[in-house]
């Protein structure tokens, strides 16, 4: 836990965390639904992301050996980022995202503004939450990225099921075991690429993954 409260570690968390709060500031605008005042949702989730941001700015260098965010990238996990982004969003678009839009229409963005809002959400938060914090987290636990993977893993895919558990109409069976091997399988593939290139190339594959939603945006404008 030392590493956790070094004041480099809260200094920089603190500035990831306003940024990620700024970030997420359009996706909370639009949704329109929420129970919350909207400065109350922003003060959550810059203090949340104080949390979420320290476990990686603490953890993930000195377990994984790695920086957290690579500049200069390596050829190959870059190849390979964008190819499983690609083949994911293809995926997605024709066979996973069709009988979804119908169930979780809040989910996908209405336009190019939603499309812009609800990708600096995923790159700001969602990744945090789901990849980054809990991989370095579990990291530091067990000492072995392999279970850090797997946990991580499992963990995302933990959260699309009660997402799904909590929808007012059913998924198919086939549906649900679709949806929750992909996030096993992605989330595994992930949590490695994170570990060989740091956030920024989980970025990449968010933006290559969320672009997908551009080609039924531009379809039916």
């Amino acid at each position: 836990m030392r590493h956790l409260f070094q004041p480099r570690v809260l200094k920089w968390a603190s500035i990831a965390a306003f940024a990620s709060a700024v970030a997420c500031y359009p996706r909370l605008v639009f949704w329109t639904s929420r129970s919350a005042p909207l400065w109350y949702l922003e003060a959550m989730i810059f203090l949340c992301g104080i949390v979420l941001w320290g476990f990686v700015f603490a953890w993930h260098e000195p377990y994984a050996h790695r920086p957290v965010f690579i500049l200069k990238q390596e050829t190959k996990p870059f190849i390979a980022v964008t190819m499983i982004g690609v083949i994911a969003a293809v995926v997605f678009h024709l066979w996973l995202d069709p009988p979804l839009r119908s169930k979780i229409p809040e989910e996908y963005p209405a336009d190019l503004n939603h499309w812009f809002a609800y990708l600096l959400f995923a790159l700001a938060f969602n990744q945090l939450f789901l990849l980054l914090a809990p991989f370095d987290w579990s990291l530091r636990l067990f000492k072995n990225r392999w279970v850090a993977a797997s946990l991580t893993a499992v963990f995302g895919a933990c959260v699309l099921a009660l997402k799904i558990q909590a929808l007012s109409t059913p998924v198919s069976p086939l549906l649900l075991a679709a949806l929750l091997i992909g996030r096993v399988v992605t989330g595994f593939l992930a949590a490695w690429f994170y570990l060989r290139g740091g956030a920024i190339l989980i970025w990449w594959w968010t933006l290559l993954f969320q672009s997908r939603h551009l080609f039924y945006l531009t379809g039916h404008s």
